[in-house]
């Protein structure tokens, strides 16, 4: 397989100049240093959880809203839904406007990927899956909102089930 048929294309579903607009805000950042906490304990005792930014609700919850950013392109949807850990491809939807939702709402494994992470368990590599996993907007420009209000919330839901490790399930 070549190298080009392995590239992913983020800016697929945007066109024009918010599409050249984005690529350059992508060259223009400055590296930040990554935060990074040491495990207290080892992987095979820890609570793991993960985190899609695929936009997963369960058919049940509130939509993200793809409404408001077809309207304004520069807004993303700053909340997060919890999908519990028996959900299953038939339980949710993917309301996400750059990727195509077909993949994940038949493969949830696709963007959360909860029978690999029971596998794990199972397996003895971690120690046990959380009850709660977590998704959000994975286009988000204008990230305020989600740090000030959002990340905090997610925290308290992962603090609550005492979770240990978060896995970023990126789309």
């Amino acid at each position: 397989m070549s190298t080009s048929a392995k590239r992913v294309d983020s800016y697929r579903f945007i066109r024009g100049f918010t599409a050249k607009l984005a690529k350059n805000w992508i060259k223009m950042a400055s590296p930040e240093e990554i935060p990074w906490t040491p495990l207290s304990k080892p992987l095979a005792e820890s609570r793991v959880a993960l985190l899609s930014s695929a936009a997963i609700t369960l058919k049940t919850d509130k939509p993200f809203d793809q409404e408001r950013e077809r309207q304004d392109p520069w807004w993303g949807d700053p909340g997060f839904r919890i999908i519990p850990s028996g959900s299953k491809a038939e339980d949710v939807r993917i309301c996400h406007l750059h990727i195509n939702p077909a993949f994940g709402e038949s493969d949830l494994n696709c963007v959360l990927p909860l029978d690999h992470l029971q596998d794990a368990v199972l397996s003895g590599r971690i120690g046990s899956m959380a009850h709660s996993h977590l998704s959000m907007m994975g286009y988000i420009l204008q990230p305020e909102e989600l740090l000030q209000q959002s990340v905090p919330s997610m925290i308290d839901v992962l603090k609550g089930e005492a979770v240990d490790v978060v896995i970023l399930v990126p789309t």
